[in-house]
């Protein structure tokens, strides 16, 4: 143990008020008491990290000592290391040993054990420390991983796309061009699906969108900073730098983490100069996420799988699922069709774009451009003897009319469309020219649905709402009384939001002949609703309060999410 043996003695550690100060600036400022603790002094690294070892009695490593060692990713992978901030390693007598940076934070260290299965000695390192053995295992951790498994062709594609690792970052020259790259490098890590890069008067908000809501992670200070930046994400995309008076959209590529992603941008002019918005499209996890995708996955209950396994196993028909852009339409269809997908049947897609793919099915990519519409695309695909369609979404007359049809003559057709809720299909569909009588004869069910953020494990608490929430989320403290309300507190692992992960609530309405009879009678909605209920139709708020009452989520997330009237 010549390395992890460091002697700690003689070091004196932080006084007990000097702990109380920085944890009291961690809270206030929302932030890991590590970082608050490492900022009150002026300390070098190794300085810091033999203090705080010295302090909580833990062994140490300086940066040189902790170059010299071998890391060991025999048990944990290196994505979850960095995710993690721990780095295991043998010493010379072979000892399993850990190196970390926060001591303040025992939950990553229980992690770990639990990975590791072997007692193992944690020594404490700085973070600038971990980071740079980060960045010298990057290229060697990528080539451990599954991902590298790429047959010759998609090496050659991986090869042949700018290389995005902390490496990079740290070797780049340009300020701009380091602030990008982290930027997007670091979203990536943290599961963002899109950066918000913000103009104001002299700076540049960074945003980042986790589970749905905008996050604000960064602000750079001046305004000629602000326009390089955007002026460099325009030049990956290979946009006109010297246009600012118009949108403009594009594209690029990275290899991140030692796969190959996509990046869809729109750039917009703003009073302030231009505003970027910069999709993530990790293509290759998707795929990985959809092989064995199946609806009790998804987190709907047991009620609602029942119902959608029920409308997917019709012969023919129309199954619609609408909700907002981001509520998980395609990812519910895309389990329906895993689900279907036994061999047996052709099943083709036209999608726009084609986000999952899935082996044994044939997915068509619109090209408007090309002419090949969602319409024209639907009129060739019923010449290819389908069993099962798949169409990414009616928004227009004629493609809502072939749908149609091919539910009537004999397809089972499953398609999305932008509504609020299952009854506002009806009138969407009749907007665009189709007879309701065609219409309900086609249509076996519509399902809707949304993405509720749900409480982080690490933080919940319980709580109970104050009157005024309860009044505006329409319960009374009667309604309120065998509720199991809890909330998050925020920490590190939910970025201080007490929200991790989503999950999916929907309602389904199925078509049967009374309700069909009201809409071709052109009932008011009002009254199609009662009978949807009194048949057994759960609306997306019931659903949303179900989590509430089980301690899911939170009043405040349903209220944001779903209709509270």
């Amino acid at each position: 143990m010549s390395r992890t043996e460091q002697a700690i003695a003689g070091q004196e550690g932080f006084s007990p008020s000097e702990l109380a100060l920085a944890k009291a600036d961690a809270v206030r400022a929302k932030r890991r008491m590590i970082e608050a603790l490492d900022d009150q002094f002026q300390l070098s690294h190794d300085e810091f990290a033999a203090k705080l070892a010295a302090t909580l009695r833990y062994r140490w490593l300086d940066q040189k000592s902790l170059q010299a060692c071998e890391a060991d990713f025999s048990r944990i992978s290196y994505p979850e290391t960095v995710a993690h901030e721990c780095l295991p390693f043998r010493d010379e007598q072979g000892l399993l040993c850990v190196a970390f940076c926060d001591p303040f934070d025992p939950a990553r260290q229980a992690w770990a054990n639990e990975q590791l299965r072997e007692s193992a000695l944690w020594v404490l390192v700085h973070r600038v420390a971990l980071l740079s053995m980060f960045a010298k295992y990057e290229a060697r951790a990528r080539a451990m991983d599954d991902v590298m498994a790429l047959d010759p062709e998609r090496r050659r594609v991986s090869e042949a796309i700018e290389d995005l690792s902390i490496k990079s970052i740290s070797e780049g020259t340009s300020p701009v061009v380091k602030l990008v790259h982290s930027t997007i490098y670091d979203a990536f890590k943290l599961g963002a699906s899109d950066i918000h890069l913000e103009a104001g008067t002299s700076d540049l908000t960074i945003k980042y969108r986790i589970d749905g809501v905008l996050l604000k992670v960064k602000v750079v200070e001046g305004k000629e900073m602000a326009e390089q930046a955007i002026s460099r994400i325009k030049v990956m995309s290979e946009l006109d730098i010297s246009e600012r008076r118009i949108p403009q959209d594009g594209r690029f590529k990275l290899a991140v983490l030692g796969r190959a992603v996509d990046f869809r941008v729109s750039v917009m002019p703003s009073i302030h100069g231009e505003d970027s918005v910069i999709r993530i499209l990790d293509k290759q996890s998707l795929s990985q996420q959809s092989q064995g995708l199946r609806l009790d996955m998804i987190g709907f209950d047991e009620q609602t799988v029942t119902q959608i396994r029920g409308l997917a196993s019709e012969p023919y028909g129309l199954m619609l699922v609408t909700g907002p852009t981001g509520s998980g339409k395609t990812t519910s269809l895309y389990a329906v069709l895993n689900e279907l997908n036994q061999g047996q049947d052709k099943i083709i897609t036209i999608e726009d774009p084609v986000e999952y793919q899935l082996p044994g099915i044939l997915q068509i990519p619109v090209n408007e451009k090309k002419g090949l519409t969602f319409s024209r695309g639907l009129r060739s695909i019923l010449r290819h003897d389908p069993d099962k369609i798949m169409v990414g979404e009616i928004r227009d007359s004629e493609t809502a009319q072939i749908a149609v049809q091919s539910a009537l003559t004999g397809h089972l057709v499953l398609a999305t469309v932008h509504a609020n809720n299952v009854l506002d299909i009806i009138g969407r569909f009749i907007h665009m020219g189709v007879e309701p009588y065609n219409f309900v004869s086609a249509l076996n069910g519509v399902i809707a649905q949304r993405l509720l953020r749900v409480l982080c494990s690490h933080c919940v608490e319980p709580y109970r709402p104050d009157s005024k929430l309860l009044a505006a989320s329409r319960l009374t403290e009667a309604e309120a009384a065998d509720f199991n309300f809890r909330t998050g507190r925020g920490c590190k692992d939910c970025y201080g939001t007490g929200y991790k992960g989503r999950r999916a609530i929907a309602e389904v309405l199925l078509l049967t002949d009374e309700i069909r009879e009201q809409i071709v009678a052109k009932e008011p909605i009002r009254k199609i609703k009662d009978t949807a209920r009194a048949t057994g139709t759960r609306f997306l708020r019931d659903s949303a309060m179900d989590l509430v009452r089980q301690g899911i989520t939170t009043l405040e997330e349903i209220n944001r999410v779903t209709f509270v009237g």
